[in-house]
């Protein structure tokens, strides 16, 4: 019924519009002489009276109301929590498992069954023991093979045994599942608190960013900034640089003397500095050695010995 109505009402707003502009055209059909206000009553008339009839004949249409509210309801919650959570316990955004390339079930819940260090951690996942990197994030070392325990090392794994040790995580990937020594790569959260994050505002921790991993790269910075300008932690009287003040904390060891500066002609470990700032060294072997030129105009220099470049502030290559 909707349909006849329709045409009628395109009919008379066409014959209005003809009457109005030519009213001696139309009178060849209605046999009658008509002038352009009476054709523009007439025909408005039945215009309005079929727009009328094409409300009324016009089925229902569904509008889910109940989906709406919730939805309504979700994004209102979500105001509500990001509003009343703390600068330093930042919540997974209520939207995040539909944000590529981020995903999370809060139903996922994993025991922590051991601190590794400041950033490492083991859970306990379908019964399998799994090891969990923290990413944007890096803590002094404490447990590495091949490099000695440096400056506030413990303290940065003591921290994370008091956020995480026994209890109940999410875990969020960001793009990579896993890094090149098999670890799952996640964002972590007990409860509201961002784990990764609380560490570098503590200054246990420092921004460390791998691409493609970088969707909390620019908080992780800021909290770095802020942990330095109040001299917490790693920024702290606690440990002495030995580099320079954008050096990374991989740079943060004990103080001993730093060795001379070789050249290429007496040793071969490469230190090179990257777009981040971040010392990296490369040994003979390393994926990318062949590929390092050092300018030693930037900064960049040789070092004879691994331990040589470690006490200088440089980390080993994660190619290596």
């Amino acid at each position: 019924m909707e349909y006849i109505f329709l045409v009628l009402f395109l009919v008379s707003v066409l014959f209005a519009g003809i009457g109005v502009i030519k009213p001696d055209f139309l009178q060849r059909y209605i046999k009658r002489t008509q002038s352009r206000k009476q054709n523009l009553k007439l025909y408005g008339l039945i215009a309005l009276v079929s727009f009328i009839g094409i409300g009324i004949s016009a089925p229902a249409t569904d509008t889910h109301p109940v989906a709406g509210a919730l939805i309504t309801q979700e994004v209102i919650d979500g105001a509500e929590l990001n509003d009343s959570v703390a600068a330093n316990e930042v919540p997974v955004p209520a939207d995040l498992e539909v944000i590529d390339p981020l995903s999370v079930s809060e139903d996922s819940l994993y025991t922590v069954t051991r601190v590794v260090d400041g950033d490492t951690i083991e859970v306990l996942i379908d019964g399998e023991k799994k090891v969990v990197r923290y990413i944007g994030i890096n803590t002094p070392e404490t447990v590495h093979p091949s490099k000695p325990v440096e400056c506030f090392g413990l303290e940065a794994s003591n921290k994370n045994k008091e956020l995480v040790a026994g209890k109940s995580v999410r875990l969020v990937k960001d793009v990579s599942e896993t890094d090149s020594y098999g670890r799952l790569l996640r964002y972590v959260y007990v409860d509201d608190v961002f784990v990764n994050l609380q560490l570098v505002q503590g200054g246990y921790a420092n921004a460390s960013s791998y691409p493609p991993d970088v969707a909390f790269n620019d908080d992780f910075r800021s909290a770095e900034q802020e942990a330095r300008m109040g001299k917490r932690g790693l920024w702290g009287d606690v440990c002495t640089t030995v580099a320079s003040e954008s050096a990374r904390p991989e740079a943060v060891v004990a103080a001993t003397p730093a060795p001379e500066p070789a050249t290429a002609g007496q040793c071969t470990i490469k230190g090179n500095i990257n777009s981040d700032d971040e010392k990296i060294y490369h040994t003979v072997g390393c994926g990318s050695y062949s590929k390092t030129i050092i300018d030693e105009s930037a900064g960049e220099r040789w070092f004879c010995t691994e331990s040589d470049a470690l006490q200088a502030g440089w980390r080993k290559a994660l190619n290596c």
